[in-house]
């Protein structure tokens, strides 16, 4: 979304330096997506080499563990992907502030919503229109 916004801006008002930087995701969601991702391995290499872990934990073994043994290759796939998307959503913050002259003037953090393009010329008119003003 970054990317499209600069591109706009940088049509609109070329004297403008754009920068973009990624917002880290909070602590917890890195976490919790690390977690998954070694758990999505070593599953996979359950699935896969056909052990069972349910028996060395002495526990019974739950119907969906005894399909995805008996189709490794889809349940690996699907495994993979439903756990990459997972991953993403919980790292990816899709959050980015808009400064003008080192002035906050959008944050999505705060608002929780995507500026329109409209929204974004506006405040960076009003704002260049304030520097001359000054």
């Amino acid at each position: 979304m970054f990317d499209q916004f600069a591109y706009a801006i940088q049509q609109k008002y070329p004297e403008l330096i754009i920068h973009g930087d990624v917002y880290p995701p909070t602590v917890v969601n890195t976490l919790i997506a690390q977690v998954i991702s070694i758990s999505k391995i070593i599953i996979i290499l359950l699935v896969v080499s056909g052990q069972n872990p349910f028996t060395w934990l002495q526990m019974e073994t739950p119907g969906i563990y005894t399909w995805a043994v008996e189709n490794k290759m889809y349940a690996s796939l699907l495994l993979f992907f439903i756990c990459n998307a997972v991953e993403t959503q919980l790292i990816s913050t899709g959050a980015y502030e808009v400064n003008f002259n080192d002035v906050p003037v959008w944050s999505k953090l705060e608002t929780g919503r995507i500026p329109s393009p409209q929204e974004i010329f506006q405040i960076i008119d009003n704002n260049m229109q304030m520097s001359k003003n000054q």
